[in-house]
């Protein structure tokens, strides 16, 4: 059985140090009031730090240059459609062959947190392209889907890379799809509440966002929903893992905490999940549940890792047999 790994750059995170109000003086109606000045007037971060700490770990790296194949989704504002900056796609499309660096930038440029990013790329051709994005979560908050399909491509344009494989043949991928953790459990919104929001509570309640939760959570619910039932369709759901968790609180469900203690704490909830029982989305409830005998994350990880290797090791084992005869 010949299985397609399939890698994704949702996002890309990084440990920096946010220049704040001393905690004395960032509390009750006084910090309401700042942060939703911030929200109005501009974004909460310039990003500068983030931009030079990105910049300095990836230096002048291309994308052709990654060690595997990668998907990165973004969304350009200007033209108002998703950019997907995408391996298969840069024989094709030299344009895309950007420094990784601006790439990354571009899809961490999160709305209300990070201003939009732009930057210009030429290719060998001498063609050049104006980027100007924002966070990959405004076009997939849950990527998978945009890397399954990637892969769906080329098998229908014939890539030697995955023939003979017919572009539904679920039973030859293996889908490690990593979620970044919320907190549905909380129940912080109601109908009797939002009925009486206007423009503004919509884009800020109490320090949150309740219209970018709505599309956020539901954009990857819905794709994590759309995989489980696509693969179980297809008989392959073990080939289909997800790994999240929907009850972090307080600062751990926070997107930018990047304390030591608040990244300390997140390492050991990555570490719970692990032992963990497998689960699944159930829709109807919005709770991962967990699968009936689905053993661990830790023993499903082990399973795809052991596939992986065992492919791999058949796909060396060939390439020698074919150099042999030549």
């Amino acid at each position: 059985m010949k299985i397609i790994d399939l890698y994704l750059l949702p996002k890309i995170s990084y440990h920096f140090t946010l220049r704040t109000l001393p905690k004395s003086s960032r509390s009750g109606i006084f910090a309401s009031a700042v942060n939703l000045v911030k929200i109005l007037t501009g974004p909460k971060y310039d990003g500068k730090y983030l931009h030079k700490l990105i910049r300095k770990e990836l230096g002048d790296t291309k994308f052709h240059q990654t060690l595997t194949n990668l998907v990165v989704p973004t969304f350009d504002i200007k033209k108002l459609q998703p950019t997907i900056f995408s391996s298969f796609q840069l024989t094709n499309h030299p344009i895309l062959d950007a420094a990784l660096s601006d790439i990354c930038i571009g899809t961490s440029a999160a709305p209300t947190f990070f201003p939009a990013y732009y930057f210009s790329n030429q290719d060998r051709h001498g063609s050049v392209r104006d980027f100007n994005l924002v966070d990959g979560g405004v076009t997939a908050n849950n990527p998978t889907l945009i890397a399954i399909s990637e892969v769906t491509k080329q098998i229908i344009n014939k890539n030697p890379d995955f023939l003979p494989i017919k572009p539904m043949a679920y039973d030859r991928l293996l889908v490690i799809s990593i979620g970044t953790g919320s907190n549905t459990s909380e129940q912080k919104y109601n109908s009797k509440t939002a009925s009486k929001w206007g423009v503004i509570s919509w884009l800020y309640d109490n320090g949150d966002s309740p219209l970018i939760d709505c599309y956020s959570d539901s954009s990857k619910d819905m794709v994590d929903y759309h995989n489980c039932v696509v693969f179980q369709a297809l008989h392959s759901e073990n080939n289909y893992l997800r790994i999240d968790i929907d009850t972090l609180h307080g600062n751990l469900s926070s997107v930018d905490v990047s304390t030591k203690e608040n990244l300390g704490n997140l390492v050991k909830v990555g570490e719970q999940l692990l032992e963990n029982p497998v689960t699944r989305l159930n829709l109807d409830t919005g709770r991962y549940e967990p699968i009936e005998n689905g053993g661990t994350n830790e023993a499903a990880l082990k399973r795809f890792a052991k596939s992986l290797s065992d492919e791999k090791k058949l796909r060396d084992s060939k390439s020698q047999s074919n150099e042999g005869a030549k």
